[in-house]
């Protein structure tokens, strides 16, 4: 196979590693992303075990590595359309989403956010915080140049046509409302999908309180909500004030629906022990688990140093969240099949990792499989957990199955070595 560019779909963590490796080897790339900024999820981290480093030290010299980079071209708020051909000769075909503010022209100053009359949930910060019809999503967010929801923005849909309030802020000649939705053709030898991952909807499971008591948060809305980039700069104001004396950590939620273990879940669950032993060190924190996966010595070095720190580990069955007295309960029935009972300020939900939501639609596109959990399908976990039933295409990290950051970027790796060793 003749040297050719290669598609990667998803600029998330693993996608990014991928798409510089290749760079690097002198490969053009062309990376894909459907939202208006890189990095994936793990710019919502603020640190990330085992070691606890800064999440954003760690990712943000990646991302500026990936937009600076001479042979990679970032397509943001694209999608795949179409794919024909085979190895060596794909033909993709890609929507592109207006953006409406020029990534030429903008420098950042976020001077067009305040005079925008329209303010909606910020989805990025889980709806902790609000945000303009124009913005970024976060402080931070690479590249740093908003972009205006054309569903929101009153002038777009048609609501108010005459309001320009952004673009009258604007000093730089940033802001062009006639901007169109385009469709690229590109040509790759090969394709590498990195699509990430979703987290398990918890609203299915009201047995656990989620929205319907106000201390009961998610997984993401916590890592927000302790972030210094976050909707409360790091500072743990919940939504109905408390002292935080006591406060529950409970595992697996949706394991049983989704008839899997997503293998990271108690480790960041232990992860936010951490954190609020920082932040209140006098309160009492119980992690509730189905079962514990704890892999690697490193991992169970961590996990040992939280229970030094006081945490309970409790091992149960049949977790339900109910509220008295304006305490939140959590209820369960322990390994010795007794009922007990412990009163909380607040509750943290660790839900299961689950493939992202395009995951299906987009296997059509591509032509390869699902496997029987949704995610994308390789030909074999164990000999060949990036090559897929197409030659030419490869998953990597969390679009494959639930995994860390390790395992994400080894199979970054392992995807780049094979597309290279073809290509030449």
């Amino acid at each position: 196979m003749e040297e050719s560019n290669v598609l990667v779909i998803g600029a998330g963590l693993s996608g990014m590693k991928a798409s510089l490796m290749l760079a690097e080897a002198g490969v053009h790339v062309d990376l894909i992303e459907k939202d208006s900024l890189i990095g994936g999820q793990t710019i919502k981290f603020e640190e990330v075990y085992p070691n606890m480093e800064c999440a954003t030290c760690m990712v943000s010299p990646i991302q500026q590595d990936v937009l600076q980079n001479g042979n990679i071209d970032v397509h943001l708020l694209s999608e795949i359309e179409h794919v024909e051909g085979k190895a060596g000769q794909f033909k993709i075909k890609i929507h592109k989403k207006a953006r409406y503010v020029s990534l030429v022209n903008c420098i950042g100053c976020g001077a067009c956010y305040e005079p925008c009359p329209v303010s909606v949930d910020n989805t990025f910060e889980e709806g902790l915080c609000q945000q303009k019809a124009i913005a970024v999503a976060c402080a931070g967010a690479l590249p740093n140049v908003p972009v205006i929801d054309a569903e929101q923005c009153l002038r777009l849909n048609g609501k108010d046509k005459t309001c320009k309030a952004c673009q009258e802020a604007c000093m730089f000649d940033a802001i062009d409302y006639t901007e169109k939705d385009e469709t690229l053709d590109i040509e790759a030898g090969s394709i590498l999908v990195a699509t990430g991952f979703d987290l398990f909807d918890i609203n299915k499971l009201p047995q656990y309180g989620y929205g319907k008591f106000p201390n009961v948060y998610s997984a993401m809305e916590f890592e927000r909500l302790y972030a210094q980039n976050g909707p409360t700069q790091g500072e743990l104001i919940l939504r109905k004030e408390k002292d935080l004396k006591s406060i529950g950590i409970i595992h697996c939620v949706g394991r049983k629906e989704m008839g899997y273990c997503s293998a990271v879940c108690c480790m960041y669950s232990a992860k936010f022990a951490h954190f609020l032993k920082h932040k209140v060190p006098e309160a009492k924190i119980y992690e509730f688990y189905t079962d514990l996966c704890i892999p690697g010595k490193s991992h169970q070095k961590f996990y040992e140093a939280t229970r030094e720190k006081g945490v309970d580990f409790i091992a149960c069955e049949d977790v339900h969240v109910d509220s008295q007295k304006d305490n939140l309960q959590i209820l369960y029935t322990d390994g010795k099949g007794k009922e007990s009972t412990v009163d909380a300020d607040m509750v943290i939900l660790s839900p299961a990792m689950i493939p992202g939501k395009d995951t299906e639609q987009l296997s059509k596109i591509l032509g390869i499989d699902c496997d029987q959990r949704g995610f994308f399908n390789s030909q074999n976990e164990q000999l060949a957990p990036v090559a897929t039933k197409k030659e030419g295409i490869f998953v990597i990290g969390c679009a494959e199955g639930p995994k860390d950051i390790p395992d994400s970027i080894a199979q970054a790796e392992a995807s780049v070595g094979i597309t290279l060793s073809q290509s030449r």
